[in-house]
């Protein structure tokens, strides 16, 4: 199908008045109007375990995630000063770093988190450096300080003796300064001065047993330490929970404030040196009704009210990177326990993921700030059930169909071109209302690059319920006149899915190794039809035509 530049749009128009009931939708865009360059935001990934960096299939992940993405990816995790002996577990991880001999005196041992840094470098990515939690030996408050959390157990009851402020902040500060100088002298200057240090996790729940100022002495001493250790390092915070929340927005602002002009724990001077901000941001699904109710919008009014607490603050131009950012708040819940976590193993979450990512590069255009990384909070989980319903990636060393979201996002490099979708929902209604009883979110995310151009496009609402399928076009103009070669990748039941796949094995336990390999197939990127050429005339315009089911994302890809 072909248009003139003169009546395509009106077309679009009148097409929509008169077909939408026939689930009939159209989308232009002019790749001539090219924006300001898309941050790889989705870049970022993180885990509550790092003693799963170095699994079998943790290392297969991440050479995989290391692999999608044209720039390096950044991975945060929890418990790398948490004291013990290494072994994994739910919610749970240790390095044993820091001890003291009879006489108190500190004792440093980096194998562990060695073994866990070696693993990301080796890999071209880089650590969002966690800074905590406190050691055994450090603790005011020590015992009890191994958790044996399970799903369905309380979660207050991980927050144990490595949740209290240090005994000692001397001692604290030469641990991290320690950690950093051993880091530079292991990697090289020119390596660590690209990682990112963040004091503490979520200091304004039980992650943290101090008090507000306690944690900011805690801070003032952590960014002292790594400053000394290496001046250009870049540390930040406060990684606080969602700001749509009153009290953490209280935190995150009272924070702002202290870094711009408080009294320096340290130094006894005015502010604290901050390099970049963080907070967290999540969703809130439920069951209603024997299914999943999704809710997009309290996560999106955790990231709005994030960002324009910081544009009103000192620092409304340094980097900002939301350390935590998904549908809800506990990864290692899963679907028995948690029967609202369903979502988490097929094509929501997909779809989720594609738009939600989508609405959050709207909002940080409206609110002009510099947001660099949306971390999901998602990594995998070793020796579980398949797909037993956990937030990650890949399950037993086979992706989900979420990671086939970023692979469609690493693809999408270069400049932001508008998508011209008049039926669409503007940000504002997913800001305040969620997407059900019938509201869908059908819409585009469109980027121009070097010799080529990308569209996202998905089809999505909160409730998993047999919905719709649109039939799609989308129109582009002021192509370059030539025969780019197009390809169209697709997730969907049937598409980019090893869990429909491994339902229709049976949904065994176990797999035989060639059914194993059927799987790691199936959960790869996939394509919907053959690569083709296509003609664009010296106008530049072209169109495709495809059926969108519900909950599927597809990326098309122009190149030339």
């Amino acid at each position: 199908m072909r248009w003139t530049s003169l009546c395509w749009w009106s077309l679009i128009l009148l097409s929509i008045s008169s077909v939408r009931a026939q689930s009939s939708w159209q989308m232009g865009l002019d790749y001539q109007q090219q924006g300001d360059p898309l941050p790889p935001i989705w870049a970022y990934f993180g885990y509550d375990e790092p003693n799963y960096t170095y699994q079998p299939d943790g290392k297969k992940l991440l050479s995989e995630l290391a692999a999608l993405s044209p720039v390096p990816v950044y991975i945060r995790c929890h418990n790398l000063l948490t004291s013990g002996d290494g072994a994994p577990a739910l919610k749970w991880g240790s390095t044993n770093a820091y001890t003291e001999d009879a006489q108190g005196r500190p004792l440093y041992h980096w194998h562990i988190v060695d073994s866990i840094f070696d693993v990301y470098v080796q890999r071209g990515m880089r650590p969002l450096v966690e800074i905590g939690f406190t050691p055994e030996a450090l603790s005011i408050h020590p015992q009890p300080y191994r958790h044996h959390w399970k799903p369905g157990t309380p979660y207050d009851s991980v927050y144990t003796g490595w949740a209290y402020p240090p005994n000692d902040y001397g001692k604290w500060g030469e641990l991290v300064y320690q950690w950093v100088l051993h880091c530079v002298q292991r990697y090289g200057k020119k390596e660590v001065n690209t990682w990112l240090w963040e004091v503490w996790n979520e200091p304004n729940i039980g992650y943290w047993k101090g008090s507000r100022d306690e944690y900011f002495r805690l801070y003032d001493v952590a960014a002292d330490a790594v400053k000394r250790a290496l001046p250009s390092a870049r540390v930040g915070g406060p990684a606080t929970t969602g700001p749509g929340w009153d009290k953490a927005a209280g935190w995150l602002k009272d924070f702002l404030e202290h870094c711009a002009g408080g009294g320096n724990y340290v130094t006894a001077k005015k502010g604290a040196p901050l390099d970049f901000i963080s907070f967290h941001a999540k969703g809130s699904p439920r069951l209603v009704e024997g299914h999943v109710r999704m809710n997009m919008a309290p996560q999106l009014r955790d990231i709005a009210r994030g960002f324009g607490i910081v544009a009103a603050s000192a620092f409304k131009d340094l980097p900002i990177y939301i350390t935590e950012c998904d549908p809800e708040g506990c990864a290692a819940c899963g679907m028995t326990t948690n029967p609202e976590n369903a979502y988490r193993n097929g094509t929501m979450y997909s779809s989720y993921t594609a738009a939600s990512f989508a609405r959050i590069y709207d909002l940080a255009a409206r609110w002009h700030v510099n947001l660099q990384g949306a971390m999901s909070w998602s990594f995998e989980f070793e020796g579980q059930k398949w797909f037993d319903g956990f937030r990650d990636l890949a399950t037993n060393g086979i992706d989900k169909p979420v990671l086939n979201v970023f692979r469609m996002y690493g693809m999408m490099q270069g400049r932001r071109v508008p998508v011209e979708n008049p039926a669409g929902l503007p940000l504002d209604s997913l800001l305040s209302n969620s997407l059900y009883g019938g509201r869908t979110d059908v819409h585009a995310l469109a980027v121009a690059g070097v010799r080529q151009l990308t569209v996202m496009v998905w089809n999505y609402m909160d409730d998993d319920l047999p919905g719709e399928a649109v039939n799609m076009t989308i129109l582009v103009r002021h192509l370059p006149a030539g025969q780019p070669r197009f390809r169209h990748f697709r997730i969907d039941e049937a598409h980019s899915n090893a869990y429909e796949a491994w339902k229709k094995m049976g949904a065994p336990s176990s797999v035989s190794e060639t059914a194993y390999r059927d799987l790691e197939k199936m959960g790869g990127l996939s394509e919907l039809a053959v690569p083709e050429r296509v003609k664009t005339p010296g106008t530049g315009e072209t169109s495709v035509s495809f059926v969108l089911p519900p909950h599927a994302v597809s990326l098309l890809k122009w190149n030339w």
